[in-house]
């Protein structure tokens, strides 16, 4: 699934145009990013939760030339499902809880009501 994909899957179920549904997408990635870039842990229960790593730094070698590179420290993205969303993936339908109802109207507060009491379901691919 791309994120037009998913922008045009939150669109559908949501009942929302598809800029409505790209601003809450978008939104929500560009939170989880800004997070990760100040070192804070999102956590997103029954989903699972996402933090950066950190390496050190090493010495790697160029596949092509075989000479030593240095390679500096740096910090990467780690996401760490959760219990609840690796046995979803293993039962083959992913149900999206009430933290996604909950983020999409708290930042999208245009979105109609029903949006809150909606239950939504994507079909793994």
């Amino acid at each position: 699934m791309t994120k037009a994909d998913l922008i045009d899957e939150v669109s559908r179920l949501a009942e929302l145009t598809r800029k409505d549904s790209e601003v809450i997408v978008e939104t929500i990635f560009d939170s989880i990013v800004r997070s990760l870039r100040v070192g804070d842990k999102i956590e997103i229960r029954g989903f699972g939760s996402f933090r950066t790593r950190q390496r050190k730094p090493r010495v790697g070698r160029n596949p092509k030339t075989g000479d030593r590179v240095e390679v500096p420290a740096k910090k990467i993205p780690f996401f760490k499902p959760s219990k609840e969303l690796k046995d979803l993936v293993n039962t083959g339908v992913l149900v999206l809880g009430s933290w996604f109802r909950m983020a999409t109207c708290f930042l999208h507060p245009a979105l109609p009501s029903k949006l809150a009491v909606a239950h939504w379901q994507i079909s793994l691919r």
